[in-house]
C-alpha cells in the first residue's frame, strides 16, 4: 500500500507542477512582459529581481502540499474502501426480536453439529451436550468417545425422528455396540426461556453386545467470554449429580442429573477448565484415568474429578462432566431449572416428562398430516415415517451461531473480520457442513417455511441481516469456535465479488402466496424491513454479476490461469464443477445466473406491489428478462438445439502428467473460441426449472423431450446433473477431486424440475398432457429411489448414483435432499 502511495504521490506532484512550470516559461509570458511600459517594465524587473526567491519557493510548497493533500485524500479513499467490506448495511435490522425476547426460541437443540446438544440463542451461550463410549472399542488406535456427527465414526443410523422445532424432539442413534434414544422436551416460564428435560436411554444394539458395558457423559459447559459465569458440582451418592451455575445467558439454574431406571456401575465427574468450545472432547480424554473397579481385577475408564492446571490457584471450573456407567439397557434424565421460573406447575421429569412427550408428539403428527396429507395420498406408514424423519432432521438440524467471518475484498490486502453477528439457520449435513450456507438456505426453507412459516421468517432475517455496506453477503458462514475447528482454512475466507444463487428468494417467492392471501400487520411491517436488503442485495447483483453484453450475466470467481483443473470451478454458482467454458473470460454468458436474476426481478415487483412501493423498474426487467426471444437469441444453441452457457471453449481438454511424481496438468488438444458450450446438464434446463419458458412455445416441447432422454439427464431414480454424453461426464477435475457435478442426482434440482413440471402441467398450453405424465414419473422416480436407499442404509444422502441409484457423498444429509417431503405432500 506505501508503495501504492508513494507512486500516486508521484503522479500527482507531476500532474499539477508540469503546468506551472510550461506557463512561467512560455513565449507568451515573455511578450506580455515586453509589451509593458518601460517604467512598468523596469518596475516588474525589480520586484523580479528581488522576490524570485520567495515566488519559486511559493510554487514549491504550493506543489507539495497540493501532492500531500492528494495523498492524504488517497489515504484515506484507500481506507474507506477498507472498510467497506465489513460495514454493516446502512438500515434497521430485519431481526427486530431475538434471544429472551423470543422465549418459545430461546432454548433449544441448537448445536447440530454435535449428536446431542443444547444451547441459547444469546451470543455467549451456556452449553450442555452427550459424549459416550464403550470400554474396549478404539478407533484410529484411539478410545471412540463419541461427541461430534462424524463420518469417520461410521455409525449405522442417527437422526432425528420427530422434531416440531421448538418444543420437543426424539432422536435414535445407532452406534456399533449401543443403540441411543434422546428425548428432549421444553417448558416456558420465568425470565429466560424456561426449563427443558432430556431422558438418554441407553440399549445393546444387540443380543451380542448384552452384558457389554457402556459409559454415557453428559456436561455443562460456560463460553470462555463469560466472565462472570460459574459452575459448581454437587453429588449425592452413586447415581445423581447436580450442577449449580450462574451464566449470562440464562442466569442462575440448576442441573439435575437423574438415573431412572438400570442400574449404574461407576459415577465419576470431572471439573476443570475447558480452553474453548471447540476442545471439550480433548478435555475429557485428558480427565479419563485407568481406575480400580469394584474387584481386584476389574479397571475402570473414568473421569479424574477435580483436575486444575498447578499454575491455576483460583480453580474456578467452566467445564463440569458427569459420568455413568452401566450394562445396558439403563436410563437418565437430564433435568435443567431456571431460577428465575418461580411458579412451574411441575418438575419436568419422570411422568411430567412423558405426559408431556406425548401431547408434542400428537400434536406434531397432527400438523403433519394437516400440512402434508400423506395418509390422504395413500402413503404407507413406513413411508410417512421415512418423511417424519426427514423433516424433522431438517428442523431438528437448525442451529444458532455467533461470531465474525473472515472476508476480503479488493482493497484489503489480508483477510479482515467482518463484525460479529448472530445466525439462525439449518445446515446442510451434521456431520459434513454443520454451519450455514447462503445457497443451500433457500432450498432448506422452501420445507422448513411450509412447516412453521414464523420459523422460516426468522431464518431468512437472520441471513438479511449479515448483509455489508454494498449488498453483499457472504456465501458461507463459519461462526463460532465449533464451526471453525471444522473448516479447512483454504475455505474459510469469503470474498465479496463472489455470489451465490440468491435462492432465499425462492423461499419468498413460494411464502408470497400467504403473503397475498392475507397480508398481517406483522408480516406487513416484516416486508417493509426486509426491503431495503432486497433492493441493496438485487442491485448488488445487478452491478457485479453482469455480463459484456445486455441481458446477460456472469458468475465471478473463476480462476483463467489453473493448470489443475480440467474444467475451472465457479464455486460461486454452488454447482462447484459443473463444466462451463474451458477458459474464463468476460465473454462468458451463464445461463442459470439469468434465470436466477429472473426470478429475482419478478419476486421483487410481487413484494414491492404488496407493500406499495414503485415496481415499475422490476416489471420492465422481469418482461426484459423473460422474454423468449431475447433469451433464444441469447442462449439457444442451434448446433445442441438446446439452451446453453456461452464463453471461450474448447471440449478437447485431458489432465497429463509430464513428468514422474509431477501432478497432472491440464492440456488443451485445441484452440479454444467463443461459441456455446453444447454439453446438456442441469444449467441447459434452467428455463424450465424457473418456469420462464412461454407455456405456448414451441421450445418448452423440445425441453420436454430433452427431459426425458435417457442419453442425456433422465434415470430410473432422477434426474442426473450431466448428460452421459458430455465431454464431461464424471471426469475428475484434478487429478485428485472425484466428479461431483457431472453426473450424480441432486434432490435440489430434481425438486425445481418436479415442480415446473407441476406448473406446465396446471396451465394452459399444448404440452400440459406431456408435463403431467413428465411430472407424475419423475416425482415417483426421485421419491421412491431416496425412500429406498433410507431404508438400506439409515441415511438421505448428498447426491445419488445415477447408475444405480446409491447414496453418495455425506450423510445425514437433510439439507435439500429433504425436499423429498415437499414432492410426496406436493406441497410445492
Amino acid at each position: 500500500m506505501a508503495e501504492m502511495a508513494r507512486q500516486r504521490k508521484t503522479q500527482l506532484s507531476e500532474h499539477t507542477s508540469h503546468p506551472r512550470t510550461q506557463i512561467s516559461n512560455s513565449p507568451f509570458s515573455l511578450r506580455d512582459d515586453s509589451s509593458s511600459s518601460h517604467r512598468t517594465t523596469r518596475a516588474r524587473r525589480s520586484t523580479s529581481k528581488n522576490g524570485s526567491g520567495n515566488w519559486c519557493w511559493t510554487m514549491m510548497y504550493s506543489s507539495v502540499a497540493v501532492a500531500v493533500i492528494s495523498s492524504v485524500a488517497w489515504f484515506l479513499y484507500w481506507g474507506y474502501m477498507e472498510t467497506r467490506i465489513n460495514t454493516p448495511f446502512n438500515a434497521p435490522k430485519v431481526v427486530m426480536k431475538t434471544g429472551v425476547d423470543v422465549p418459545e426460541r430461546y432454548w433449544g437443540t441448537f448445536r447440530p453439529g454435535a449428536y446431542f446438544g443444547t444451547r441459547t440463542r444469546h451470543p455467549i451461550s451456556l452449553v450442555t451436550g452427550l459424549m459416550w463410549f464403550v470400554p474396549g472399542h478404539f478407533q484410529n488406535n484411539m478410545l471412540a468417545l463419541r461427541h461430534w456427527c462424524d463420518q469417520s465414526d461410521d455409525l449405522p443410523k442417527y437422526g432425528w425422528e420427530k422434531h416440531d422445532g421448538f418444543n420437543f424432539g426424539r432422536q435414535t442413534i445407532t452406534d456399533k455396540h449401543v443403540v441411543l434414544q434422546t428425548d428432549y422436551v421444553r417448558q416456558l416460564g420465568g425470565r429466560h426461556g424456561g426449563d427443558w428435560s432430556a431422558r438418554i436411554k441407553v440399549m445393546p444394539k444387540s443380543s451380542h453386545n448384552v452384558g457389554t458395558p457402556a459409559s454415557l457423559l453428559y456436561y455443562v459447559a460456560l463460553d470462555l467470554e463469560d466472565n462472570l459465569g460459574s459452575l459448581t458440582p454437587q453429588l449425592f451418592g452413586s447415581s445423581m449429580g447436580t450442577i449449580i451455575g450462574y451464566s449470562e445467558s440464562v442466569g442462575s439454574f440448576q442441573l439435575h442429573i437423574v438415573n431412572t431406571s438400570g442400574v449404574i456401575q461407576y459415577n465419576h465427574h470431572l471439573s476443570t477448565k475447558h480452553r474453548g468450545l471447540d476442545m471439550l472432547r480433548e478435555t475429557v480424554f485428558q480427565g479419563l484415568r485407568v481406575m480400580q473397579g469394584h474387584t481386584e481385577k476389574e479397571k475402570v475408564i473414568g473421569l479424574a474429578g477435580d483436575l486444575f492446571d498447578h499454575t491455576d490457584h483460583e480453580r474456578n471450573p467452566n467445564f463440569i462432566v458427569f459420568q455413568l456407567t452401566g450394562i445396558p439397557p439403563f436410563e437418565f434424565e437430564v433435568v435443567y431449572q431456571s431460577d428465575s421460573y418461580r411458579n412451574r406447575p411441575v418438575m419436568l421429569m419422570g411422568e411430567a416428562f412423558t405426559e408431556e412427550l406425548n401431547k408434542y408428539e400428537n400434536r406434531f403428527n397432527h400438523n403433519f398430516e394437516s400440512k402434508f396429507s400423506m395418509k390422504a395420498k395413500g402413503f404407507s406408514e413406513e413411508e410417512i415415517n421415512f418423511a417424519k424423519a426427514t423433516l424433522s432432521n431438517m428442523v431438528g438440524g437448525i442451529g444458532y451461531f455467533y461470531g465474525a467471518s473472515r472476508v476480503q475484498g479488493a482493497y484489503n490486502a489480508d483477510p479482515v473480520p467482518y463484525w460479529k453477528a448472530p445466525l439462525y439457520s439449518g445446515v446442510p449435513s451434521r456431520s459434513f457442513f454443520p454451519r450455514g450456507f447462503l445457497w443451500d438456505e433457500g432450498f432448506h426453507n422452501l420445507l422448513i417455511s411450509k412447516w412453521n412459516k414464523e420459523i422460516s421468517m426468522d431464518i431468512l432475517a437472520h441471513w438479511f441481516d449479515l448483509m455489508n455496506h454494498d449488498g453483499w453477503i457472504p456465501r458461507e458462514q463459519i461462526l463460532g469456535t465449533e464451526a471453525r475447528a471444522r473448516v479447512p482454512s483454504e475455505f474459510v475466507v469469503q470474498r465479496d465479488k463472489n455470489a451465490n444463487p440468491p435462492t432465499l428468494l425462492l423461499t419468498l417467492h413460494s411464502m408470497m402466496k400467504d403473503f397475498q392471501e392475507e397480508l398481517s400487520d406483522e408480516n406487513y411491517d416484516y416486508l417493509v424491513r426486509l426491503w431495503p436488503r432486497l433492493k441493496a442485495w438485487y442491485n448488488w447483483f445487478n452491478t457485479t454479476q453482469v455480463g459484456d453484453m445486455p441481458g446477460t450475466y456472469r458468475w465471478r470467481g473463476r480462476d483463467p490461469i489453473t493448470q489443475r483443473e480440467l474444467n475451472p470451478k465457479t464455486l460461486t454458482s454452488g454447482l462447484d464443477d459443473y463444466p462451463r467454458a474451458s477458459n474464463p473470460t468476460p465473454d462468458e454468458r451463464h445461463l442459470d445466473l439469468r434465470c436466477w436474476m429472473a426470478l429475482a426481478s419478478g419476486l421483487m415487483a410481487d413484494i414491492g406491489r404488496l407493500i406499495e412501493k414503485d415496481t415499475t423498474r422490476f416489471e420492465e426487467t422481469f418482461k426484459y428478462l423473460t422474454n423468449n426471444e431475447l433469451l433464444d437469441s441469447l442462449h439457444w444453441s442451434y448446433t445442441a438445439n438446446g439452451y446453453m452457457d456461452f464463453g471461450l471453449h474448447t471440449p478437447d481438454v485431458d489432465l497429463r502428467r509430464f513428468a514422474q511424481n509431477q501432478e497432472k496438468i491440464r492440456v488443451l488438444l485445441s484452440d479454444p473460441k467463443l461459441r456455446y458450450i453444447d454439453s446438456f446438464g442441469y444449467v441447459s434446463f434452467f428455463p424450465l426449472f424457473l418456469q420462464i419458458i412461454d407455456p405456448y412455445s414451441s421450445k418448452l416441447g423440445k425441453v420436454l423431450e430433452d427431459l426425458h432422454r435417457t442419453d442425456l439427464l433422465w434415470t430410473p431414480y432422477g434426474l442426473r446433473s450431466l448428460a452421459k454424453n458430455s465431454p464431461m461426464y464424471l471426469k475428475k477435475n484434478t487429478e485428485h477431486d472425484p466428479p461431483y457435478w457431472r453426473g450424480a442426482i441432486w434432490i435440489n434440482m430434481n425438486f425445481l424440475a418436479v415442480r415446473a413440471l407441476k406448473f406446465y402441467s396446471t396451465t394452459d398450453g399444448p404440452y400440459r398432457t406431456m408435463a403431467d405424465e413428465l411430472y407424475k414419473e419423475l416425482r415417483q422416480n426421485v421419491v421412491k429411489n431416496v425412500q429406498k436407499e433410507y431404508k438400506r442404509t439409515g441415511y438421505v444422502w448428498e447426491h445419488y448414483n445415477d447408475k444405480t441409484g446409491k447414496g453418495e457423498g455425506c450423510r445425514p444429509f437433510t439439507g435439500w435432499t429433504g425436499l423429498v417431503v415437499l414432492m410426496m405432500g406436493e406441497a410445492y
